[in-house]
């Protein structure tokens, strides 16, 4: 804010209340400053220091819409005034009206081109629109007029860290703690950073120290849950999680939880449906509309579907997604993709090209989403996250659409009252699930997913048994999934089956640490550190897929079956084993298998999955033939069926379209 001038002249009875006014503000009294600038203003309402900080005082206070007010009519009084456009931007980015707030911070450059601040503001409104390599020449030129800027260091690194640019963001984050030692905020990023980079004892250090420089800081308390669930002790990183939510009560946090919650085979299914609810009442009722969106009374009108994800890129949601895409008939439907993806890629493109209309949302608010999807009238908002995430469910909860539907990217309900269906088939959700969810079940006939092979994939291997005389199990899941009781049962296996390997790929295998704790579970089973090899991430271009050469059976964890995992092991020849549980992350395993024909690979019980995994070893011929046939066999089912999926995708949405419309 700017500092009291001293008195002179006529002028010195204003400069005296304008000095005390900023005295209070200074000191905390924001009642008495505001008083001390609003008494100013009525006497000479063209003052712009008062109206300023006027607007600064409202922002903070939560008032950024008055804020606005205030700077513009400091703007008018002096429309060459570069800290009201600053400020103004600022506001402007708070309200989400990003446009208005880069012009204000254009008009800032241009009066005061020195103004590292203004460059700083101009690039976090291009930021938050998603135009990144924009956002990062404005912080290069902030940090060119004052080096070292930490705000400008600190957003710029993010920019890295968003588009996948990890070591890059570190070296950022380590150069910010270097200059500045107690800044928690960088230590706290850069934990998140090198916890996908593997290292997640580092990680774990700073986020420590995070803690340490900022007691009770909810965000590096998440960051340290995600830290421990990558490394798959979820039953300490949900701990930690409550803790936050205890400081914190955030949506984001929460739905880390209940993500969280999908693995523990000790908490009941009534439970977990209950804490999503929770999560509806906490975050999504409070900002319901009232009343709600009005329902469209035509049957039998052309639909107009609108997807929301952050995942349309080369992730496992687009896999899945894009054969619908590509085999849709355009007749029956307009398709928007909401995308809130911050590096855009091949995959993204290719997607794009199959909708009708992309929109881009990152950056901007929930509200501002809302209203464009009821600008563009949108029929039918799918969610493809859940609680998974860069997820918007907050978004859904403004009811933006007269339908709305999950599908594809979360393996539960998502508790929410404003959403009204939820995508699923009979078999990874029976009957009995109808219960556990707040949203009507959707269940297709053929199953909820369909699988789009890679076109890269190498040809399958002969079965490596016939060579190596010995079996190898193996599992690319993450290790959340791999709980100690899945350690405790594929122990047991590799136990029935004397002489057999495991094989475990994750990227959290690149943390010594977390290779020596899971080794320390294996051995506590019975199990030699010597038939194990832990693996950490192997990238597509460097042979990820022919991995799968190296291993006979797979075997699915539980109470958290793999997806892609799945998909990808059976279509390089390798069968894999599941154990069907009785909630839907524990089910899909057994609705892909019986997609395929494969119930057999089904087991009921722990004693049946280690049974099942021991017949199948000691039938080499019958598993080298399973393997021959597994590509073709897969190619002809249905989970491979792009054309009739589509089919029946499109019958479900106008289901859904005609049950929910008034008469």
């Amino acid at each position: 804010m700017p500092s009291p001038k001293k008195p002179s002249g006529s002028a010195g009875a204003t400069d005296r209340k304008f000095a005390a006014a900023v005295a209070k503000h200074q000191a905390g009294d924001l009642a008495a400053a505001e008083a001390g600038y609003r008494a100013i203003l009525a006497a000479q309402p063209r003052h712009v220091a008062s109206l300023c900080n006027l607007g600064v005082l409202l922002r903070a206070t939560g008032r950024a819409v008055d804020a606005v007010a205030c700077y513009l009519s400091a703007i008018a009084a002096s429309p060459s005034h570069p800290p009201a456009y600053e400020n103004l931007g600022n506001a402007l980015i708070e309200l989400g009206e990003l446009a208005a707030a880069e012009a204000a911070f254009r008009k800032a450059t241009m009066l005061a081109p020195r103004s590292a601040e203004a460059f700083l503001g101009l690039g976090n409104a291009r930021h938050r629109q998603g135009r990144l390599d924009a956002a990062m020449a404005d912080y290069e030129r902030a940090l060119a007029l004052q080096p070292g800027h930490p705000q400008a260091l600190l957003n710029a690194a993010a920019i890295l860290q968003s588009t996948g640019r990890l070591p890059a963001a570190a070296g950022i984050y380590r150069q910010l703690i270097a200059a500045h030692p107690r800044f928690a905020k960088a230590y706290c990023n850069l934990g998140a950073v090198l916890e996908p980079l593997g290292e997640l004892g580092e990680a774990a250090k700073v986020l420590e120290t995070a803690m340490a420089l900022q007691p009770n800081y909810a965000a590096a308390m998440m960051n340290v849950g995600t830290v421990l669930q990558v490394g798959g002790d979820v039953a300490a990183a949900l701990a930690v999680l409550r803790r936050a939510l205890a400081i914190a009560p955030e949506p984001r946090i929460h739905s880390n939880l209940l993500m969280y919650l999908n693995y523990r085979p000790d908490v009941g299914d009534a439970a977990i449906a209950a804490e999503h609810r929770e999560w509806d009442r906490l975050y999504a009722r409070p900002v319901a509309p009232d009343p709600p969106v009005a329902r469209p009374s035509d049957p039998a009108r052309h639909l107009r579907i609108g997807f929301v994800s952050a995942d349309f890129r080369t992730h496992s949601v687009s896999y899945f997604l894009e054969p619908l895409l590509a085999h849709r008939d355009r007749a029956a439907a307009e398709i928007f993709l909401y995308s809130d993806v911050a590096a855009p890629d091949a995959t993204s493109e290719r997607l794009a090209a199959l909708a009708d209309h992309l929109v881009p949302i990152l950056g901007h608010s929930d509200d501002a989403v809302a209203a464009r999807v009821q600008a563009d009238g949108i029929d039918i908002l799918v969610d493809l996250a859940g609680h998974s995430g860069a997820n918007r469910l907050m978004l859904f909860a403004r009811k933006p659409a007269p339908v709305q539907a999950s599908w594809l990217g979360y393996p539960n309900t998502t508790g929410l009252a404003a959403m009204d269906f939820r995508i699923t088939d009979s078999i990874a959700d029976p009957p009995s699930a109808d219960a556990l969810h707040s949203e009507t079940l959707i269940r297709l006939a053929d199953g909820f997913l369909c699988y789009q092979p890679p076109a890269d994939a190498p040809a399958v291997a002969p079965l490596p048994a016939l060579a190596a005389r010995q079996i190898t199990f193996g599992s690319f899941n993450n290790l959340a999934k791999v709980t100690p009781e899945v350690v405790r049962c594929w122990a047991a296996i590799l136990g029935a089956v004397p002489g057999s390997r495991l094989i475990l790929k994750s990227h959290s295998f690149a943390d010594a640490g977390t290779s020596e704790r899971y080794r320390g579970l294996f051995a506590a089973s019975g199990i030699a550190a010597e038939r194990l090899d832990l693996l950490p991430r192997i990238l597509a271009t460097d042979g990820h897929l022919a991995a799968y050469h190296r291993i006979d059976i797979g075997l699915d964890p539980f109470p958290y079956n793999g997806t892609t995992t799945s998909c990808e092991a059976l279509w390089m020849g390798v069968p894999v084993m599941t154990l069907a549980g009785t909630r839907h992350a524990g089910r899909v395993g057994a609705s892909l298998l019986s997609r395929l024909g494969l119930d057999a690979l089904v087991a009921t019980d722990e004693a049946e999955y280690v049974a099942t995994a021991a017949r199948l070893a000691g039938d080499l011929p019958g598993l080298a033939a399973l393997r021959g046939g597994l590509r073709e066999r897969m190619r002809r089912s249905k989970l491979c069926d792009a054309a009739g999926f589509a089919r029946e995708m499109e019958g479900a949405f106008l289901r859904m379209w005609q049950s929910r419309i008034k008469p």
